[in-house]
């Protein structure tokens, strides 16, 4: 997986959380489709920290060769 393939499935990850932002009720964030809303900004969010650790580890590696 190169590069720009990780940077645009980053951007997607982020573009979901902004959808999913605008689906939260704030008034009752854990009831409906709130917590479902939820539970995709967290997935988004994990997607995105585990993208960023494999793009850091191809950095190191791509130093130490």
């Amino acid at each position: 997986m190169n590069k720009t393939f990780s940077i645009i499935l980053i951007i997607l990850a982020m573009g979901l959380i902004a959808y999913n932002v605008t689906l939260v009720n704030f008034e009752n964030p854990f009831q409906g489709d709130s917590t479902i809303a939820l539970i995709g900004i967290v997935a988004s969010l994990c997607a995105i920290v585990l993208l960023l650790i494999f793009m850091t580890s191809k950095k190191i590696e791509k130093k130490l060769k």
